[in-house]
């Protein structure tokens, strides 16, 4: 505009705040037909509904609706400074259906059988668990060890290598820049938080590289450290795992005998001055196609020890150490079909690389699950993956792999499946492997092309609290953000889809009322993936939240869901209200 001899420019900045829209159709109906008379909801009324949506099974609700009434009717009080009537409007009722904590979408207690062998669980694993970040170059540290077991992780692993002066043990990833941090501190760590956040055991797994003076050195750390806690086997083999009840507040030490160790004296991998920098991994006990331990492996591998023996030194021997093992690894000698061979009268461990599984599960898939029914699989991540991302686990799970090695330093969606599998029973740790894969008299097979069991239908309401958990210009400078969210299935392979909402323009609490539905051939064994982003055409849409939830462990019914960040740590008020149905 030209006002005289001057321009006026006028400059609108968009004001938004977040509104509370209406409750959806679908709670307005249940209110009213639960409550009578349409204005209040009593406890008997509220305690009907959940009998009738919630499954029925819904034991903690059922038996708690009168303290769901009162802790709502008392935060109304506490809000309003006045008594109200001990019912719920139907604006109370919207608010414990939006409540992660009163009505959260699985249990949060331990369920399923916790008698059976170890090897019918899948559980919860880490993947050089002292790094602090990337796999070449990051410092070893007890705090990610900590973290980890503070999230329920309950096998931890440790890379134990001589000092510079060859009279202490340091655990670092060796050959790498990696600095070390002294075992002594981990075991502390460890012994610390190893039952915080669940009491079923915990195994250590060790990736050695220690003579045997060492090796007394270590057991003799672990006995002090852990003392009545640890766990050590009457006799050196043992027939079947013990089980997870059995073992609660225990910890067990899984790796290779002594007798198979050797003195490494000539190889330079125990100076930390004098490392070498290239990338290697794990598996005193890994495989490889040739049969032997793969090549430029660790100095306790298969082609290490050959050299040592044309060399003339002897295999080093530390029966103390040996007395501490609950769990043995063992190296195959004769190729993958040796290698899952099941044994009558002892069971043991055996790692993979995720790469070595593919192939394995392309040409021995039944024999994998065989051995699994039995015997401890361990998967771990390629070599390459020196930035600490993860794989996919899917494949590890249908094939009966109970050690699924991730690195729990890392983020991204993989890791976020693991966290989702292991929300099941009650976050334990410890999640009982379906029946089919633990069959006696017919071996699954993970390539059979299944027909649907089920479907899951799932409606997604509307999304709330980012308001509260993100600055206002977090996702637009000028305008509410434009939200949607993606929704599908992790699972088998003819499970796997992904489906997504409209784009709600410019709100803080979108609505979105859309329902989809995911026919399942292997619910057991299906995840839930859920995101929310915001829209930002042309630029990259922005993360706003994501939660992974086992299919097998939800609850029917309208429910709140809670959403996570990039590296799975919940917000403290985004989140979405959904229903859950079976079909």
């Amino acid at each position: 505009m030209v006002m005289g001899n001057y321009r006026v420019c006028y400059c609108f900045i968009r004001k938004f705040k977040a509104t509370q829209p209406d409750p959806p159709a679908d709670v307005i109906s249940a209110f009213n037909k639960y409550s009578g008379d349409g204005i209040r909801m009593t406890a008997d009324q509220l305690r009907r509904f959940l009998e009738d949506n919630h499954g029925g099974d819904d034991a903690d609700l059922l038996s708690d609706a009168e303290r769901i009434v009162d802790q709502i009717v008392s935060k109304r009080k506490l809000l309003e400074r006045s008594i109200s009537r001990r019912s719920l409007s139907l604006e109370d009722f919207h608010d414990f259906l939006f409540s992660t904590e009163l009505n959260p979408p699985i249990r949060s207690q331990v369920h399923q059988d916790m008698t059976a062998p170890l090897s019918h669980y899948f559980i919860y694993t880490g993947h050089n668990s002292y790094l602090t970040g990337n796999q070449l170059s990051s410092s070893s540290s007890e705090k990610p060890i900590i973290k980890a077991l503070k999230r329920g992780v309950r096998v931890i692993e440790l890379d134990l290598w001589p000092n510079s002066s060859k009279d202490d043990i340091h655990v670092l990833h060796g050959r790498t820049l990696t600095s070390p941090v002294n075992l002594m501190e981990c075991l502390k760590a460890i012994k610390e938080y190893a039952f915080v956040a669940s009491p079923y055991p915990v195994i250590i797994t060790f990736e050695d590289h220690l003579t045997s003076d060492l090796q007394a050195k270590v057991a003799k750390m672990v006995t002090e450290t852990f003392g009545s806690m640890l766990f050590s086997p009457e006799s050196d083999n043992l027939e079947e795992l013990p089980t997870p009840e059995n073992l609660k507040n225990r910890i067990l030490i899984s790796t290779k005998p002594p007798k198979e160790c050797v003195e490494a004296e000539d190889v330079k991998c125990s100076s930390s001055e004098k490392r070498q920098v290239f990338y290697v991994d794990d598996g005193d006990d890994a495989w490889s196609e040739d049969g032997s331990s793969k090549s430029g492996s660790d100095c306790s591998d298969q082609d290490v020890e050959t050299e040592d023996l044309l060399k003339g030194n002897k295999p080093s021997s530390s029966p103390v150490y040996k007395k501490l093992i609950a769990i043995h690894a063992g190296k195959p000698k004769k190729g993958l079909k040796d290698a899952l061979k099941v044994e009558k009268d002892k069971v043991r461990r055996l790692s993979l690389a995720e790469q070595a599984l593919e192939k394995a599960a392309e040409n021995h898939g039944q024999d994998v699950v065989r051995f699994t029914e039995k015997n401890i699989l361990r998967i771990y991540p390629k070599g390459t993956r020196i930035t600490s991302s993860n794989y996919k686990p899917l494949i590890c799970w249908l094939h009966g792999a109970q050690m699924v090695a991730f690195n729990m330093q890392g983020y991204g969606r993989s890791l976020w499946l693991m966290h989702g599998m292991f929300r099941a029973n009650g976050n334990c740790g410890y999640v009982k492997k379906p029946d089919f894969l633990m069959s006696k008299n017919e071996v699954f097979d993970p390539k059979a092309k299944l027909p649907p069991k089920t479907s899951l239908k799932v409606k997604i309401y509307m999304g709330d609290g980012w308001h509260l958990d993100f600055k206002k210009s977090h996702f637009d400078k000028y305008s509410p953000p434009d939200f949607y969210t993606r929704v599908g299935i992790a699972g088998a392979s003819v499970d796997n889809i992904m489906k997504r909402t409209k784009i709600k323009d410019d709100s803080w609490t979108p609505v979105w009322n859309e329902e989809f539905t995911f026919p399942l051939a292997v619910p057991e064994l299906a995840l839930l993936r859920i995101e929310v982003h915001d829209s930002n055409v042309p630029e990259k849409d922005t993360f706003a939240g994501q939660l992974c939830l086992p299919v097998s462990e939800l609850r029917p019914g309208i429910r709140a869901i809670p959403l996570c960040n990039r590296k799975g740590d919940q917000y403290a008020s985004a989140r979405l209200l959904m229903r859950f149905e079976f079909i």
